[in-house]
């Protein structure tokens, strides 16, 4: 290769890496400089703060000052199932559990647990992981009563875990055992069964049938008021009740419309 070639070829290579890093300057500039200001004046946010927010030094987004937000915080749950948790639920103190409920629950709840109040959950024949974690929701205040929420909040973790497990009576696999259910039409049958695609309503059966695969403080509905459930679809369909976690009943039963929440829960109750 010639001398005179290779300089050419040297002032071509210093050319491109010019062209490049111009190119980069210009970009930087337009992108963290020019954009943000142009953006950040038309919201009233100054050059500095919308220039040290689009490089990341400030909080928010250039072009929008940072939403303040007076919500108050709601809990889902602080219930963890941990070995500690589970080795608590087995070796709970079921006498305990029965002195408490004489004391506390019987006015509401019956010695047995089966309220013949509609409006009150049966507690009988349900399993002690479902109670377990309704009580520390209650006293938590991640699910909200006038009547449960001062209750629970007085009980520690052995009061609860013993109550849990004197009403429980199931484990998680025995939940909705197949029985005898009212014919309520095809399509609701279809919705415990098979969901509903079109709407991305999972089938009922998934978490609350027999050995199904649902989270372990699935509730059992089988037998349970159908005044009660259409009253708890309605609350986690509204937002009003929000205890589940990620999302799992107020996604679904936002979805439902109310003749299908009456329905299913006619289904579940075999009322």
């Amino acid at each position: 290769m010639s001398a005179s070639a290779s300089v050419e070829e040297s002032r071509w290579r210093l050319w491109a890496i010019v062209t490049v890093l111009a190119i980069l300057v210009v970009a930087a500039g337009l992108g963290f400089v020019v954009l943000p200001v142009v953006q950040g004046g038309a919201a009233g946010i100054g050059a500095y703060t919308a220039i040290c927010r689009a490089l990341g030094i400030l909080p928010g987004s250039p072009a929008h000052s940072t939403p303040q937000s007076e919500a108050a915080a709601q809990p889902v749950t602080r219930v963890a199932w941990t070995v500690a948790t589970l080795e608590g639920l087995y070796r709970a103190d079921r006498t305990n559990g029965a002195r408490i409920a004489e004391e506390r629950c019987v006015a509401c709840h019956t010695p047995d647990g089966n309220s013949p109040d509609p409006s009150i959950p049966r507690n009988a024949a349900q399993s002690a992981a479902a109670l377990y974690k309704q009580l520390q929701d209650f006293k938590s205040g991640a699910r909200m009563n006038e009547t449960m929420t001062p209750l629970a909040g007085d009980l520690d973790d052995k009061a609860i875990t013993d109550l849990a497990a004197y009403y429980g009576r199931l484990v998680r696999g025995d939940l909705d055992r197949p029985g005898t259910a009212p014919f309520v039409g095809a399509e609701i049958e279809n919705i415990v069964s098979n969901g509903d695609i079109a709407r991305g309503v999972p089938p009922c059966s998934a978490c609350h049938g027999v050995r199904a695969g649902g989270p372990i403080e699935t509730p059992t509905l089988s037998g349970q008021y159908a005044q009660y459930l259409e009253a708890q679809l309605k609350a986690f369909a509204s937002g009003q009740r929000h205890n589940d976690i990620y999302h799992r009943m107020r996604s679904v039963a936002s979805k439902l419309t109310p003749t299908e929440m009456r329905l299913l829960t006619i289904y579940y109750s075999g009322q």
